[in-house]
């Protein structure tokens, strides 16, 4: 999702951490009950919690919703240790 001015946006909003809404979605990398890697505007995105499933996806619109126990949300850095071992597992 990009503004008139062709700047990024990316929202996101968590509801109770039972309801996560997310903004400037690329693309969904993967994901199961305890994690999601979503690829944003603003880099590699993922979110770990317990009974994660999917409420919403429109990636026309980049948006996706996430429901179940939210844990954490984090960007990978392309520099940590972290994300070479989550996108290795990708790219192999």
């Amino acid at each position: 999702m990009k503004e008139q001015t062709g700047q990024k946006r990316q929202e996101i909003k968590m509801l109770n951490r039972k309801l996560l809404e997310i903004s400037g979605v690329k693309n969904v990398e993967s994901f199961d009950s305890q994690e999601f890697l979503l690829d944003t505007e603003y880099g590699f995105l993922t979110v770990t919690g317990e009974d994660l499933h999917i409420k919403n996806l429109n990636l026309e619109q980049g948006l996706v919703a996430i429901e179940g126990r939210v844990n954490t949300t984090a960007y990978l850095d392309a520099t940590s240790s972290k994300s070479r071992g989550i996108l290795s597992k990708l790219f192999k």
